[in-house]
Formats: structure tokens, C-alpha cells, sequence
């Protein structure tokens, strides 16, 4: 017998949506909002990003897991690792008495067919899915809408024969399910880049060839089994992580579409290279609204709120940091004090502090969230930036 899975919630939204708002919701950020996204106290103005925060799929995999626990209040409910990237949320999960399989102690082989797992946003990879089904558990399914329209490509390129590039971080675990889907049927390969010279690197071999070793050495992690460049370059269809850097995204689309044009000519573009929109929508809209806010704001510096691991808020400190100073903070308590802040540096991997980095005299702050960070964490954000700028 299937196992037996949610997919479109477990009819408990009513019961939860208190707890929910008590947990996430903030009277603040409704107000500021109100106020053209402006707040003003003292020296301080802090300018909001018209769109930040929880993005539908976030919101709905949060309010499933609540649900989830809910509905089945006397058996194990499980996580198979983060629901999102957001530290703050997870232990909120956790507080609710839903465990991570990921955490120590935890394991798969302890699963049994009266337990719950909850599928996270990102999704999960079909290995994962059919072991899962064969140990019979129930099954909740938050995945993102947006990542199931990519895989719904990948899996056509497979079907017809088409290799997917996927623009994504190989560890990542959206990107490793989306990889496991280009390989629907057993037909199909995937190769992974990670950014623009990864992408040139693929270019480069497309039009001209070259040491198939050195390649394979490259994209060691980062290419399906048995992956031959000069064999699976040939036909090729674009994919990506829908929380990487939209505009990467398409210009890497594109640099690989000149690739085969140029290596295959314009007549046989069409039979060679695909590409479909599979840009997240959320993502590209917290992208644009930094950008608008940066072009019709004088800001001082900007400060990015979400978890340090969360791809989509990394790319938003790294739109912002392109224009002036930007500070990446995992939450309200790398807020330290006028004279220091705790920030992951963009491109850096670990958190520094950093000195005098609130300006003397009237400052004006652009603020925005990642698509994992609750509205309650930026309501604490700016009352502290408040009390630490006006004390």
C-alpha cells in the first residue's frame, strides 16, 4: 500500500493560525508598512524594502508543520532536516516537540510506519522520497511550488534526451533534489555550476573541447554519474536553484545559449539548447525591491536579516553590498551596539565583528529580510536599532 501523503495541508489552518501569529506576526511591521515602508525616530531613519520576509512557500511549509503537529499530537513528527534556513524558525519547530532527523541521535533507521516526516520547502531527492514510502511513514509535503515547476523541466529534459545544467550550489539541498529529478527514468544527466566562471569554464568546452579529465576534475561533486563532457554537452536545457541570484541566472542561461549557437550554428539552436523560466518569483521580487529601494533611497548602509546559510538572503547582502555598506546578520542579536556588529561579510563563510559601523549624526538604514526570516525578527530588529542609534 502507498504511503499515505499531505500535499495540500491537513485541514487544521484555523487551528494554528493563532499560534502562528503569536509566534511570527508583527503590529510594528503592519504599521511601518502603512507609513510607505519609512521609520523614523531621533537620528534614526530606516527605509524597508517593499517586499522581504516569508514568501508564500515559506509561510505554507511553516503553517503545514504546525498543522502537522496538530493533527497527529500523540506520534513522532518529524523534519528531515531544516523546514527553511532560518535558525530562529527551526527551534520554534523544535519547541512544538518536532524532531530533526538531522540533528545527533537521529536517524532513519528509527523510523517506523506510526511516525510523521514532514518534507521541507526545498524538497527533498528521490532516493530519500522512495525510502521514505518504504518504511510506510506518513507523509507531509511542504515543497515550494516554484521548485516543483523546476523539476517538472528537468524531468522533460531527461525524457528527451537534454543534459541539465543547473545553476545552484551542489550541497544544497533544493539543488541536490532538483538533480536527482534530471535523472527521471535512469536516462537522464545533470551538471551543476556554481556561478559565471564555472559557467565560462563550461563554455569554453562546449565550442572548442578540451582535456575531459580536467573538466571531470572541476565538477568532480558537481555532474550526475558517469557524466561525459563530450557526450553530454550536446544537448543541454538550463535549470536553476530558485534562490540564486535571478540575473546570474539568466546570464548564465544565455552565455550557454551563445555556447552551442556558436559550436552548433543558429539552424540546429533549437534541436541542441532549452531554456525555461524557472525563476522564483519571490526571489526575483525581494531582488528587485532592494534594488528599487537602493535607486529611490540615500541610505547610509543597508542591513540584511536571515539565516547565514540561506542562499536567497546572501544574494540580497550581495545585491546591496554593490552600493554601499552591508551588514549580514544572522538575527537582532548581531546587533550589538553603535560599536560593533556581528555580520557574515559577503562571499565570506564565517561571522566577523566589526567596529564603528553606525555612523555619527543622522543615519538613515535600509533594511530588508530573506524569504526565511519572520516578521517578528524584524520587529526586533528595528527596535533595537532604535535603542542602539538614539541611546
Amino acid at each position: 500500500m502507498p504511503p499515505l501523503i499531505f500535499r495540500k495541508g491537513l485541514d487544521m489552518k484555523h487551528e494554528v493560525a493563532g499560534v502562528l501569529a503569536a509566534s511570527y506576526h508583527s503590529d510594528l511591521i503592519d504599521a511601518i508598512k502603512n507609513a510607505d515602508f519609512e521609520y523614523s525616530s531621533g537620528r534614526l531613519t530606516i527605509h524597508l524594502a517593499r517586499e522581504f520576509g516569508f514568501c508564500y512557500g515559506v509561510d505554507r511549509a511553516v503553517d503545514y508543520a504546525y498543522q502537522t503537529r496538530r493533527r497527529f499530537p500523540d506520534r513522532r513528527v518529524y523534519l528531515t532536516g531544516e523546514i527553511i534556513h532560518n535558525p530562529h524558525v527551526n527551534d520554534e519547530l523544535r519547541g512544538q516537540g518536532i524532531r530533526f532527523l538531522s540533528d545527533p541521535g537521529e536517524s532513519l533507521g528509527r523510523l517506523t510506519p506510526d511516525d510523521v516526516v514532514i518534507l521541507p520547502a526545498f524538497g527533498v531527492p528521490i532516493e530519500l522520497l522512495e525510502d521514505l514510502a518504504q518504511r510506510a511513514c506518513i507523509l507531509v509535503d511542504t515543497t515550494c511550488g516554484s521548485v516543483l515547476n523546476v523539476w517538472k523541466n528537468v524531468r522533460r529534459y531527461a525524457e528527451d534526451g537534454f543534459t541539465s545544467v543547473i545553476h545552484g550550489k551542489y550541497w544544497h539541498e533544493e539543488t541536490r533534489a532538483t538533480a536527482s529529478q534530471a535523472l527521471h527514468a535512469g536516462s537522464g544527466r545533470y551538471l551543476i555550476v556554481l556561478d559565471r566562471a564555472e559557467a565560462d569554464r563550461v563554455c569554453d568546452y562546449v565550442r572548442a573541447g578540451g582535456s575531459r579529465d580536467a573538466f571531470l576534475a572541476r565538477f568532480e561533486r558537481a555532474t550526475s554519474a558517469g557524466f561525459d563532457p563530450d557526450r553530454d554537452l550536446q544537448r543541454i536545457g538550463c535549470a536553476n536553484q530558485t534562490t540564486m541570484l535571478s540575473s546570474e541566472s539568466l546570464e548564465i542561461g544565455e552565455m550557454l545559449r551563445a555556447a552551442m549557437r556558436d559550436r552548433y550554428g543558429d539552424a540546429a539552436l533549437s534541436s541542441r539548447f532549452r531554456s525555461f523560466d524557472t525563476i522564483c518569483s519571490a526571489t526575483q521580487d525581494r531582488q528587485d525591491a532592494v534594488k528599487t529601494l537602493l535607486a529611490g533611497q540615500r541610505v547610509d548602509l543597508m542591513v540584511v536579516i536571515g539565516g547565514l546559510n540561506s542562499s536567497n538572503t546572501c544574494n540580497l547582502a550581495r545585491i546591496c553590498a554593490e552600493h554601499v555598506p552591508t551588514y549580514h546578520i544572522a538575527d537582532p542579536g548581531g546587533l550589538i551596539s553603535a560599536g560593533e556588529i556581528r555580520h557574515k561579510p559577503v562571499g565570506d563563510p564565517k561571522e566577523i565583528t566589526t567596529p564603528a559601523w553606525l555612523p555619527p549624526g543622522r543615519v538613515a538604514i535600509g533594511l530588508t529580510s530573506g524569504a526565511s526570516t519572520p516578521d517578528n525578527l524584524m520587529d526586533a530588529a528595528i527596535r533595537r536599532l532604535d535603542r542602539i542609534a538614539n541611546s
